[in-house]
């Protein structure tokens, strides 16, 4: 088992997913070490190495919409940035509205994205067949599109930043379990792990679908939780879809990767929490198939390749929860991001080290705060465009 190199960090971070991995990026790049990154797993065990790749700037709230277009610069960047090609191709994303009522969704988050100052476009029935090629436009009435939208590759971000953490020195402890808190008259002094206690003046859960796990042991109510989604890959067809396309009356989403393949999933009810596993459901396979042959009728007759599922961490809100948890002062969270922590990563996780530093940030508490949930009676708005 690996075990930590020292006696003392400064910050102990639980996770080494996407999220966990940026936040010790930009902590370590601001001087905050030393630092430590615990997870139980390896490295792309969890929902970092079981997305679709995509990336996308429509949203239905405007702080979302601008964590997202800082990601999506981020991304255009990271090549040089981190010396690893993420083949970031900015197809577009292109949501599917079946109703009146679906539409005039789609209008509402035309208008936020468009006052954002981002080139999004209102489709009609016409305007959806101009941007994929091959869709079955029944039930379609119409739609968004954002061409700066995209999908990327996930592994090469994820070897980017854990090689250069390694050269900035911080320390990457995988297969190793992050059991509890350390603490002292109530503030956090570090963390329990199987390898033995980690001193830290600062601790965060950037634990993903086993967050609110770890919140719990933190001897604390979590209000986040895991859900399960599943995602196929097909045989490869030549390439010709261009956009990441989803649809909004059952979370349908799919895109082709440059080796032809279709990668898609499909929203189909599970237990919440982490103890189904990952692994992948008849339910799924019959209703993906359905759905997706239905849309795209080219890939009939192809076989799946491969299938698999992984963890969306959703709050109840539909936004991820960044700063410092008032209940437990010194422990920070990073997490309930939903399907979309690759998405926001790059921004959010700046954040999170300016929280962690005792920096200000620009994010709205009420919309982001941990201590939001303890307010039962707070109005603030909810991000409910979290499919695809």
């Amino acid at each position: 088992m690996n075990r930590p190199a020292r006696g003392r960090y400064r910050v102990a971070i639980v996770g080494g997913g996407v999220v966990g991995l940026f936040t010790a990026y930009h902590l370590a790049r601001a001087g905050a070490g030393p630092i430590v990154v615990v997870d139980r797993g390896f490295l792309s065990s969890g929902a970092s190495g079981r997305n679709g790749g995509g990336v996308r700037q429509q949203w239905e709230t405007a702080a979302t919409v601008r964590l997202a277009r800082e990601s999506v610069a981020a991304w255009r960047r990271f090549g040089r940035e981190f010396g690893f090609n993420i083949w970031f191709r900015p197809g577009g994303y292109l949501f599917l509205a079946g109703t009146r009522d679906e539409l005039g969704r789609l209008a509402e988050v035309h208008r936020v994205v468009a006052g954002e100052g981002l080139p999004a476009e209102l489709l009609d029935r016409d305007g959806v067949a101009r941007h994929a090629d091959g869709l079955s436009l029944d039930g379609v009435v119409g739609g968004t599109f954002l061409r700066s939208d995209g999908t990327l590759y996930p592994f090469p971000v994820l070897w980017g930043l854990s090689e250069t953490l390694r050269s900035l020195g911080v320390e990457l402890l995988y297969g190793v379990e992050a059991t509890g808190l350390r603490l002292e008259d109530g503030r956090v002094t570090g963390l329990a792990t199987a390898a033995g206690p980690i001193e830290a003046a600062a601790v965060v859960n950037a634990a993903g679908g086993w967050s609110a796990e770890f919140t719990r042991r933190a001897g604390l109510v979590a209000f986040n939780e895991a859900r399960r989604h599943e995602i196929l890959a097909t045989e490869p067809l030549k390439p010709f879809l261009d956009p990441m396309v989803v649809r909004l009356s059952d979370g349908l989403y799919f895109s082709q990767t440059m080796r032809g393949e279709i990668v898609g999933g499909l929203t189909v009810p599970h237990p919440p929490g982490t103890a189904g596993g990952m692994s992948s459901s008849p339910e799924f396979l019959v209703r993906m198939a359905r759905a997706l042959t239905g849309l795209l009728p080219r890939v009939r007759g192809l076989g799946i390749l491969r299938a698999w599922s992984g963890y969306y961490d959703e709050n109840p809100d539909g936004l991820p929860s960044i700063g410092e948890d008032p209940r437990r002062p010194g422990l920070f969270h990073a997490n309930g991001f939903g399907g979309h922590g690759f998405m926001l990563a790059p921004a959010s996780t700046r954040r999170v080290a300016q929280a962690v530093l005792g920096e200000p940030t620009d994010l709205d508490p009420a919309q982001f705060h941990p201590g939001r949930f303890l307010d039962a009676h707070r109005a603030a708005p909810a991000e409910g465009l979290t499919l695809g």
